[in-house]
């Protein structure tokens, strides 16, 4: 039958629009939590090892750091890196929610309802990309994601891997595993759980082709809290993790030839050695009182929170005179070397760093102190562990890395220092789309 006129053009157009590609550049966004960019960068430099990464750089664009957000901890800055947005933006400030009583221990803001603007992910379904995600923080309930596995733990049990389950696409969980890759090993935060999920991502590419997938690798993060950034054990989880991701590339290259692959980090890390137990010396200035053991806050009308920068909320931050007791305090303490704090900011402060808006303060601590969470130790003790992440970012150790690679990706060779806020907007970008709400702009 021949068609004419206006049907014609009907048809052509409708044609037109089945053949466009969902995507300009299918994006492979890989988080590697607390990798150093200098770890990569002098090992691959050195020729000592690192393949993979060794293959991006040569291939693509590299940065030297990137300049991340405040606080330098997984779940803001993870959120930064799909929305090109500050905290006060989008809406998940901290990793956990402000609990001064512990109400609710444990609670995190692993659910995507709290991100307040448009992500990578809501950006690319809205376009009729397939988008998937495995392990990526504050997915839970994400509506953009069409393959879903989130991150959320609370004990790594057989309860959280009910829950997982019921949280996941429905049948995806089972889809993805294999005797090789269950989830039972992927929850935990191990070289191990690592290579599972490198194991589901590229069983993910061969059945389910997503245009843009999102993967978060943690095993490097806890060994260098336990055993310093810099570790034979922190080294090892790296070079495990070089072979993960080459694992996924590949997947991903069989399904799509000009796949582009970015490979990220939240944050980067610093040894520690002392915690300063902040809440115990508000409670010695009566903002705070703890129960008869000394160990648990009943009542505040000042709190300190967070870990190697901490954010001090008021009860009242209308209350001139508690935010006069507080600043007091504070800069008591700032004025002794002995505590390790580099800088107090106020609510000004905080707001030019687009930092959580419901501090009153922030107490960033210099490299090798942390917030302790002990009310009853000594206000300088011993740390647990032996590297912390939480500082201002304009300490450079805690800047984060940008691995980028594909046929998309005119640039080579070494960008300098980036802006995390930059980030989104560039994939974005890469895939053919625009994305007006991030703070940041496109690299190129």
């Amino acid at each position: 039958m021949k068609l004419t006129g206006r049907l014609a053009a009907t048809v052509l157009a409708s044609l037109a629009l089945v053949a466009l590609p969902a995507v300009a550049a299918p994006v492979l966004l890989i988080s590697v939590d607390g990798m150093r960019p200098a770890d990569v960068l002098a090992t691959v430099r050195q020729g000592e090892g690192l393949p993979t990464f060794r293959a991006l750089m040569a291939e693509g664009a590299y940065a030297e750091d990137v300049r991340n957000v405040t606080p330098t901890i997984t779940l803001p800055n993870h959120v930064s890196l799909l929305t090109g947005t500050r905290p006060a933006r989008h809406g998940v400030p901290d990793n956990q929610p402000f609990d001064p009583l512990r109400t609710h221990p444990g609670h995190y803001y692993w659910y995507a309802s709290d991100i307040r603007v448009p992500t990578l992910w809501d950006v690319a379904h809205r376009h009729g990309a397939r988008v998937a995600s495995l392990f990526w923080p504050a997915s839970v309930g994400a509506g953009g994601i069409d393959f879903n596995i989130p991150e959320y733990w609370r004990d790594r049990d057989a309860e959280d891997l009910k829950v997982i389950r019921a949280m996941s696409t429905p049948g995806l969980v089972e889809a993805l595993e294999t005797e090789a890759a269950p989830l039972s090993v992927a929850i935990h935060e191990t070289p191990d759980a690592d290579e599972a999920l490198s194991r589901m991502a590229a069983r993910l590419y061969a059945l389910k082709r997503p245009d843009f997938l999102t993967l978060h690798l943690s095993s490097l993060d806890l060994a260098e809290h336990l055993h310093g950034p810099g570790s034979a054990q922190a080294m090892t989880a790296l070079a495990r993790i070089d072979a993960d991701i080459a694992r996924v590339i590949a997947a991903g290259r069989a399904v799509h030839p000009d796949l582009v692959v970015a490979v990220v980090s939240d944050h980067g890390f610093a040894p520690v050695a002392h915690d300063i137990n902040l809440i115990g010396a508000f409670a010695e200035a009566g903002l705070v009182t703890l129960d008869p053991a000394g160990r648990r806050a009943t009542a505040w009308q000042a709190m300190p929170s967070g870990a190697s920068s901490a954010a001090v909320f008021l009860a009242d931050p209308a209350d001139a005179g508690v935010q006069a007791r507080t600043k007091a305090l504070l800069d008591r303490l700032a004025a002794d070397p002995r505590y390790g704090i580099a800088q107090v900011i106020d609510a000004a402060g905080i707001a030019r760093r687009g930092a959580n808006p419901a501090a009153s303060f922030w107490v960033d601590f210099r490299t090798g102190y942390e917030m302790g969470q002990r009310p009853e130790a000594p206000l300088d003790s011993p740390s647990a562990l032996k590297g912390m992440h939480g500082h201002f970012p304009e300490n450079p150790e805690m800047h984060s890395s940008l691995f980028i690679a594909g046929p998309a990706v005119r640039r080579r060779g070494t960008l300098g220092s980036v802006d995390m806020l930059d980030i989104a907007p560039t994939l974005a970008r890469l895939m053919g789309y625009d994305m007006p709400s991030a703070e940041g702009k496109p690299l190129f």
